[in-house]
């Protein structure tokens, strides 16, 4: 049984709050990647179409034997700047992703990025309310969407998010969005959880918490993620990596620790900025 906990979405559906992601892992490392982790305990396992690895991920689904109610599995719908995104477009891309990952339903579908410039978000909101309404997605919400974003989707279309996946970790923490979250129900969750292994690991702040704690730099910055509420999706390929990111639940900071980690926040942002992402 895993040990992580959960924690709810504003729909009833229980979501746990340490996952693994598997962004740029090739489709045919994916499924060894996702089947170490699920034998380390992970249940939830995050991926997007754009990853290009819901094949491999699914077939370690399949094989792993574990109940599929016991898994939470996530994919993301890649709007591409190629075309305005339309109901029966959006449609087409769920199946897609559903057929490769061999499932009859995920736990959790996002949009990529808000791509603004296209103006077609809200399009693909109300058809991801559809999908939910169906069974097939059991929630729906979004990923780097910002404040003004989430405002006009919860007045236009009256769906709140149940999950808005974002940049956020300790360099970049994010707390204008985070408040936004906690008024509205919508679960923060922080990809690239632990700065992506630049810098921050690295943060002498960090290190002597970890030197405290008798824990390693990433199992800190996990923790912290974990006791200020956010979910959060570390991805590794290493098999002692990803045993090391689960096991993050035997100590807690305390609040000289947390209070020094609140410090760390540089608004240090290492992926887009999605004001200004389009991809296209």
């Amino acid at each position: 049984m895993s040990k992580v906990p959960s924690i709810t979405l504003n729909n009833g559906v229980e979501m746990p709050q340490l996952g693994f992601g598997v962004w740029q892992v090739p489709d045919d490392e994916a499924t060894a990647a996702v089947s170490e982790a699920l034998a380390a305990g992970y249940r939830s396992i995050d991926t997007a179409a754009i990853y290009e690895n819901e094949v491999g991920t699914g077939k370690a689904l399949a094989a792993s034997g574990i109940a599929r109610d016991e898994l939470f599995v996530t994919t993301k719908l890649w709007n591409s700047a190629s075309e305005t995104w339309t109901r029966e477009s959006v449609l087409r891309e769920f199946d897609a992703s559903l057929a490769k990952l061999g499932l009859d339903y995920v736990d959790l579908y996002l949009i990529h990025w808000p791509r603004a410039v296209r103006d077609d978000y809200l399009t693909i909101v109300r058809t991801f309310a559809e999908i939910a309404e169906s069974g097939r997605a059991k929630a729906v919400g979004v990923s780097n969407f910002q404040p003004a974003h989430l405002e006009r989707v919860i007045a236009e279309t009256s769906v709140v998010p149940a999950v808005n996946q974002i940049e956020l970790h300790p360099n970049f923490q994010q707390a204008e969005l985070r408040a936004l979250h906690a008024r509205h129900g919508i679960a923060t969750e922080a990809w690239s959880p632990l700065g992506q292994g630049k810098d921050l690991l690295a943060d002498p702040v960090i290190g002597r918490i970890a030197a405290k704690h008798g824990r390693t730099a990433a199992q800190v910055v996990l923790r912290w993620h974990l006791q200020i509420g956010n979910v959060a999706i570390p991805k590794s390929v290493t098999p002692s990596r990803i045993r090391e990111n689960i096991d993050v639940f035997g100590f807690e900071l305390d609040d000289q620790d947390l209070t020094a980690i609140a410090g760390l926040d540089n608004g240090t942002r290492l992926g887009p900025d999605p004001d200004e992402f389009d991809f296209s």
